[in-house]
C-alpha cells in the first residue's frame, strides 16, 4: 500500500524549475517508491544491478544510448563518473525534469553534483515517514508555534510511545506484524556494508557500530567530541569522520546552538538527533513501549521524536535545516529548539510530561536580548490532551498538532 508522502508537491515544483533533481534521504526511506509512483511513465534504472553498475562506471556514454529520457537513475552514488555525461546531456535539451537521481547517501554526491551540475540540479532530501503522513494529512508547511492544526485524533501515551518504538521506516508501517528488533537488526546490517564499507570506505564495521550505539545514547545531548573519543576508544579525528559519515547519510542530524553577539555566553558544541527514533531504541536496546516510556532515556527519546517530526515538516516543504538551533549557555539556561524564520525566533520546549506547567518557559526571557530579531510565539510540545495558553505568547501542545 503507498502512503502518500508530504514532500510529493515539492518534488513536483522542483521538476518545474530545473532539468535534473537529486532526492537524497537515508536507506529505505521510499525514495524509490515515491518516484515510480509519480513518475510511472518514466525510463527506470537501479544501480544496485552489478551489470548496470559496471556499464555506468565504466562507459556512460554507452550507459545513456542504451536507455531513453526522461529517466530515473536509482543509488547514484555508486557511479559518480555519470554526472559529466548527465551535464553534456541535459545542456542539449531544453526540457525542464529530464533525469531524476537517488542516492541513499550525500558524502560526496552532493559535492560532485553540485561541481558538474552547477545551476541544473534541485536538492531535496525525503525523510522517513512522518506523523502527518502516516495520518493521512497532506497539510505540508514548516512547523511554526502558532498555526496549529490537529493532525487525526489524539492518541493515548501507550499509542505514542509505540510510536516512538517502532520509529517510522515505510517497510514498518506497511506490515504491522513485521518484527521491529529483526527489521533495525537487518537494517543496520545493511546500512553498515554497503553505506558504510562499500561506499564510504570505512573497514572497521564493529567499532563504527558502537560508535553509532555510544550517539544514540547521547541523543539529544550537547555532544563533547573529545568525553565521545575516550569513550568510544578512538582518535578525535575519527569521531569526527565517522560522524560526518552518519550526517552524510542521513541518519543523524546536529543542531547547532544559537548565539549572537549579546550571548556569548552560549555554548559552542552542537546536539544531535536521530531522524528515525526506532533506530534510537533499537541501538540502545529499548524493547517495548513500556520499557521506553519508563526507562532512564524516556525524556531524550521523547525529545528525538519531537525535534525529528519537526526537522521532516522542513524538509518536505523542500528547505534545509539551518534555521533549527537549540539554546545552553554556561549559566544552565537552556531552551529545547529554537526556529529562526523572517527575523523571527520561535522557542520552544519539549516535555515528556501530560500536564502542562508555566515553569517550562522560565528561559525564554533570555532571547529578548537579541537585538534585531523578534520573540515570536513560543510552545511546549508535550502529552497533554488539549492546546493549553501557559502565558499570553506560549502555549502547550499535544504533538498531534506536529
Amino acid at each position: 500500500m503507498y502512503i502518500q508522502r508530504n514532500i510529493e508537491n515539492t518534488l513536483l515544483y522542483a521538476m518545474q524549475q530545473t532539468k535534473v533533481v537529486l532526492l537524497c534521504g537515508i536507506r529505505q526511506a521510499g525514495k524509490s517508491t515515491l518516484l515510480r509512483q509519480l513518475f510511472p511513465d518514466y525510463d527506470y534504472v537501479s544501480l544496485d544491478d552489478i551489470r548496470v553498475l559496471r556499464q555506468a562506471r565504466e562507459d556512460p556514454v554507452l550507459f545513456f544510448k542504451d536507455r531513453q529520457l526522461p529517466l530515473i537513475i536509482d543509488e547514484v552514488q555508486y557511479a559518480p563518473e555519470l554526472f559529466l555525461t548527465i551535464k553534456h546531456i541535459v545542456d542539449q535539451q531544453d526540457r525542464k525534469g529530464l533525469i531524476i537521481l537517488t542516492g541513499s547517501q550525500s558524502y560526496e554526491l552532493l559535492s560532485k553534483a553540485a561541481e558538474s551540475l552547477a545551476g541544473r540540479i534541485s536538492l531535496l532530501e525525503l525523510p522517513p515517514l512522518s506523523q502527518r503522513e502516516l495520518s493521512g494529512s497532506n497539510v505540508n508547511r514548516p512547523f511554526i508555534p502558532g498555526e496549529y492544526e490537529l493532525r487525526g485524533r489524539l492518541q493515548t501515551n501507550a499509542e505514542i510511545w509505540q510510536k516512538i518504538i517502532r520509529g517510522s521506516m515505510p517497510e514498518l508501517a506497511a506490515d504491522s506484524a513485521r518484527n521491529v528488533e529483526w527489521f533495525y537488526r537487518d537494517y543496520v546490517r545493511t546500512y553498515l556494508e554497503r553505506d558504510v564499507r562499500n561506499v564510504l570506505g570505512v573497514q572497521n564495521l564493529l567499532a563504527f557500530g558502537n560508535f553509532m550505539t555510544s550517539l544514540a545514547a547521547r541523543t539529544t545531548k550537547v555532544l563533547l567530541y573529545e568525553d565521545l573519543a575516550r569513550d568510544c576508544g578512538l582518535s578525535l579525528n575519527t569521531v569526527r569522520s565517522w560522524l560526518s559519515v552518519l550526517c552524510a547519510t542521513g541518519m543523524v542530524k546536529l543542531l547547532q546552538c544559537y548565539r549572537s553577539n549579546l550571548i556569548q555566553r552560549a555554548l559552542k558544541a552542537p546536539k544531535l538527533f536521530f531522524m528515525d527514533c526506532g533506530l534510537v531504541c533499537y541501538l540502545t536496546g529499548w524493547k517495548t513501549p513500556e520499557q521506553a516510556a519508563s526507562g532512564a532515556m524516556n525524556g531524550a527519546l521523547f525529545e528525538n521524536f519531537v525535534i525529528s517530526e519537526i526537522a521532516k515538516t522542513y524538509l518536505n516543504a523542500g528547505h534545509d535545516l539551518k534555521g533549527l538551533y537549540y539554546y545552553r549557555d554556561k549559566d544552565q539556561k537552556e531552551i529545547d529548539l529554537l526556529i529562526e524564520g523572517d527575523q523571527i525566533l520561535y522557542p520552544v520546549e519539549i516535555k515528556k510530561s501530560a500536564t502542562p506547567d508555566s515553569h517550562w518557559l522560565k528561559h525564554f526571557p533570555v532571547l529578548t536580548r537579541v537585538q534585531q530579531k523578534t520573540v515570536g510565539e513560543g510552545a511546549v510540545l508535550c502529552l497533554c490532551d488539549e492546546l493549553t495558553s501557559l502565558s499570553e505568547q506560549v502555549k502547550a501542545v499535544p504533538v498531534e498538532y506536529l
